[in-house]
């Protein structure tokens, strides 16, 4: 049955994730090829264009992860550079954004402006920045700094450090013309002149990612895309209208921030069947030695003599032992440890079931039609203005997606049938930069 385009609608936003190093990513599947390899990163980002995604999205790892005082040998080992992988695919796109995962705390003004501005020259506009920062230590071994930076001083300096780079890229009049810039901060002081004139699209869009209050602030101040994690309809919902709401303090509009949680979709040609893969995903997402690394990430001591399909521990954690370095930490482990054997003792489940159950990652599982569907909602309920689509198989998991979801939404009439501009922010529907000369 075809689905006749609807009028007066929000048009949905689309990305794809490159799939990487986390709980996520299936490598054990035997379709899942090199995370190094160009030719992986081709096959994603062509795969996006076909299907006429806004952009193509990196994450960056400044550190392999260590587990007990080793590398941790369940995770990819190897993360190419982001921004060099992306100007080798600005060669082989047309349209597709290309949006780079960079520190704003191991990184300086100067020297990352000029490799963003770039980008956006040799990718005709297309250059995207996802502002991340850090406080740990552990990263920061592999730089002069250290892990000097405390962490409730981690925003001030993102701040900081992206309004000096749009200084930068400010620094040449639309018209060509190169000016001296000086900038004398908390944590920046720097003058010179730039060297690059005004890029395609002005300024390269800014990505930033994070659900603490600050994290919302920061966004509604200085961001032009969120990407979160709100899975659930209500639970983006209540976020969505949180980060809009603050946009009017900074003289920004609504349609200048969009907001695309990031999601994973399993496919079936009936609900059941969506059901069973997405069971067997899981099952192959947590091994039993995944279990076990996730037991020990939240009891924080070693858990290796513990059987994945025997019950949980009946020690308390261990709050902040540092087994795990290099991971995002998982919040009040004691409550989560409380949470996972109140589960256990609800639906009797083992060790890995539990780790299965409270993990889930899937977004939406169904049909092609009931997951286009439930996209719409997402969008049209003001839960999301779009998503970013994280595969779990490495470079082949969007195909299916573009093959079969992609279609039924351009016949509902929420997703473009072709590229209309040549930047982002055209793709996006983001106003252009004021020049602030």
């Amino acid at each position: 049955m075809t689905v006749r385009p609807r009028t007066s609608l929000k048009k949905i936003h689309l990305a794809a994730h490159f799939p990487g190093v986390n709980n996520t990513t299936v490598w054990a599947d035997p379709r899942s090829k090199s995370q190094i390899d160009f030719s992986s990163f081709e096959h994603l980002a062509r795969t996006a264009e076909r299907g006429l995604f806004d952009f193509f999205f990196l994450a960056e790892g400044l550190r392999l992860r260590e587990h007990k005082g080793r590398i941790h040998d369940l995770d990819v080992v190897g993360r190419p550079e982001s921004l060099t992988v992306l100007n080798a695919l600005a060669a082989v796109t047309e349209h597709l954004g290309l949006a780079a995962t960079v520190s704003a705390t191991f990184n300086e003004p100067y020297e990352l402006a000029r490799r963003l501005a770039t980008l956006d020259h040799l990718s005709g506009g297309r250059a995207a920045w996802n502002v991340v920062t850090s406080s740990d230590a552990f990263t920061g071994e592999n730089f002069r700094r250290g892990g000097f930076l405390d962490r409730a001083d981690r925003y001030t300096r993102a701040a900081e450090f992206v309004a000096t780079a749009r200084q930068l890229w400010d620094s040449w009049t639309p018209d060509g013309v190169p000016r001296p810039f000086a900038h004398r901060g908390e944590h920046f002081d720097i003058a010179g002149e730039f060297t690059l004139p005004r890029s395609p699209q002005g300024h390269p869009v800014v990505i930033q990612a994070g659900d603490s209050d600050e994290g919302r602030e920061f966004a509604a101040a200085t961001a032009d895309v969120v990407f979160t994690r709100h899975g659930s309809l209500a639970a983006g919902r209540s976020f969505y209208a949180d980060v809009k709401r603050r946009l009017a303090k900074y003289g920004r509009n609504p349609g200048d921030l969009k907001i695309m949680p990031g999601v994973t979709v399993v496919l079936g040609d009936t609900a059941a069947e969506a059901q069973d893969r997405a069971a067997e995903i899981r099952r192959q997402q947590v091994s039993p030695q995944n279990a076990i690394l996730a037991l020990e990430q939240i009891w924080g001591v070693d858990l290796s003599s513990y059987d994945p399909d025997g019950p949980l521990p009946e020690i308390d954690p261990v709050a902040d032992s540092g087994i795990t370095q290099g991971r995002t930490r998982r919040g009040d482990t004691v409550a989560i440890a409380e949470k996972w054997r109140a589960l256990s003792k609800e639906k009797g489940l083992s060790i890995r079931q539990t780790v299965i159950e409270a993990g889930a990652r899937q977004s939406f599982i169904g049909t092609p039609e009931a997951v286009a569907a439930e996209l719409d909602e997402f969008v049209q309920k003001d839960a999301a203005d779009g998503f970013i689509v994280q595969p779990v198989i490495t470079p082949s998991g969007l195909d299916e997606f573009v093959d079969r979801v992609v279609p039924l939404l351009q016949e509902r009439g929420v997703f473009r049938t072709e590229y209309q501009g040549a930047t982002l922010r055209s793709h996006l529907g983001l106003p252009d930069p004021v020049w602030r000369g």
